[in-house]
């Protein structure tokens, strides 16, 4: 896969100077792919890109936002025909009903629910809910977890403080996950202060259970969450005795981990969930949704009873994406795409660790992590994670064919595209035990690949 570099920098230019960043989100910017990587896409279809007419097998899957495959006929359909119906009208949709009946019977923790179009609007909806109801205002949240929204309340407590006031930056404090004695520490310093706790059920790593964490990584995760305490139950516990609002991010374990969402798989029950990503196969739609005494809060028909402004957007309910999400749901149960989606992921961990083994390599190339969303480490010489390793990693796998930026899975990747990562792979690992040798960048070309986030350019 050769795109010409003068292009690609081309392009990059010219985005950037009308786009800020040369992208809607940072994680599609140009920072975050190395060089030889298309700046623009044409199209995408199943479990391949295109740009152009060149085609390439991705795993980067829409930031993880496709569990299905790009441009799914059935699904694609379901959309269009809200879009025939109007796709937006004056007062709720028949599909908006639909849509959120389906979500309120399927999650169990879910009484009410409230659509919009991206995580980051789901999730400060929830922390607006849990700071109203407990009438307390600081939010602890995990450290270990990269992202959960654009809002203020979030960036200020990253290393991009640039805009954000001083007050709002104090209110955001952390905890680590697996690590219930900095929960109960911090809730000891700020005691009856925070409203509540958010994180993700799981990341790179299991809920700890009888001090043992990590993932098993098995072909179907067969550790007896439901019957045993582990990490995620603690936090409940913890939540409930302090009336402290528990917030689940969900938005990239639901609909991947258990189509009741890995909450059901870990035995918990949120006060609060948020969803989005794969829920409609790419299409845009998120969630917050939980319980009714909290969830009410946004209600109108309350008299003599202080309003909330929850969530009030114009597109928030756009027929055509929850077209897609109801269509996504049968297909999810249809074709039990779930278990096929962790069956595919611990076979394709496998075969990527048997050929870094094979090489030599298995201390400095690695995948990891829950069969049904693995991850994979670079590492330089001296065992340190590295950005030029990765960077090094994406090129060399983008030069055969396979853009894999993370590992994301959907249901139309099968054997023949194991094939192809195994192939390219081959290759790629090859010029990393050189670069071992000698350096990274002598075989990089171009800059290296940046964290999204970081204080200066």
């Amino acid at each position: 896969m050769v795109i010409s570099k003068k292009k690609n920098l081309s392009l990059i230019n010219k985005i950037e100077k009308i786009i800020p960043g040369g992208a809607h989100t940072y994680s599609r910017g140009s920072d975050q792919f190395s060089e030889n990587v298309p700046q623009i896409l044409t199209r995408g279809k199943g479990a391949y890109l295109f740009y152009k007419k060149k085609r390439f097998l991705d795993f980067g899957m829409g930031l993880r936002s496709v569990n299905i495959g790009y441009a799914e006929n059935k699904i694609n359909q379901s959309a269009i025909s809200q879009i025939n119906k109007g796709n937006n009208l004056t007062r709720p949709s028949e599909i908006e009903y639909e849509a959120a009946k389906k979500l309120v019977n399927l999650i169990d923790s879910v009484d009410m629910v409230k659509f919009t179009k991206n995580g980051s609007s789901a999730v400060t909806a929830a922390v607006k809910l849990a700071r109203a109801y407990t009438k307390k205002e600081y939010v602890l949240r995990c450290k270990q977890q990269p992202f959960f929204s654009y809002d203020d309340w979030f960036i200020g407590s990253t290393v991009i403080k640039k805009g954000i006031t001083r007050d709002t930056i104090k209110k955001t404090i952390f905890f680590d996950y697996n690590d219930i004695e900095s929960i109960k520490k911090n809730i000891s310093n700020y005691r009856n202060k925070i409203a509540c706790i958010v994180l993700e059920p799981a990341f790179t790593e299991c809920p700890k259970q009888n001090n043992q964490s990590g993932c098993c990584s098995n072909k179907k995760c067969d550790r007896a969450f439901k019957k045993k305490s582990n990490f995620l139950k603690e936090v409940e516990k913890i939540c409930k005795r302090n009336k402290i609002i528990f917030i689940l991010d969900e938005m990239i374990t639901g609909f991947r981990w258990h189509l009741k969402g890995a909450q059901f798989m870990y035995g918990i029950k949120p006060d609060l969930t948020t969803f989005g990503k794969a829920m409609a196969n790419g299409f845009s739609v998120a969630a917050v949704g939980g319980k009714k005494k909290i969830m009410d809060l946004g209600s109108i028909d309350k008299k003599n009873r202080e309003r909330l402004f929850l969530l009030s957007t114009t597109h928030g309910a756009e027929m055509s994406g929850l077209g897609a999400f109801v269509e996504t749901l049968k297909y999810l149960k249809k074709n039990d795409v779930i278990k096929k989606n962790w069956y595919f992921g611990y076979k394709l961990k496998n075969e990527m660790n048997s050929i870094s083994k094979k090489h030599g390599l298995i201390n400095y190339f690695r995948v990891l992590g829950p069969s049904c969303s693995p991850y994979y480490v670079c590492k330089n010489k001296k065992f340190e994670i590295s950005q030029e390793f990765k960077t090094l990693f994406i090129q060399e796998m983008f030069k055969h064919g396979v853009l894999i930026p993370w590992i994301s899975i959907c249901y139309r990747h099968g054997n023949k595209e194991i094939k192809i990562v195994k192939n390219a792979l081959e290759k790629t690992l090859k010029v990393y035990k050189l670069a071992l040798k000698k350096s990274a960048k002598k075989y990089i070309n171009g800059k290296i690949v940046k964290p999204v986030f970081r204080k200066f350019n």
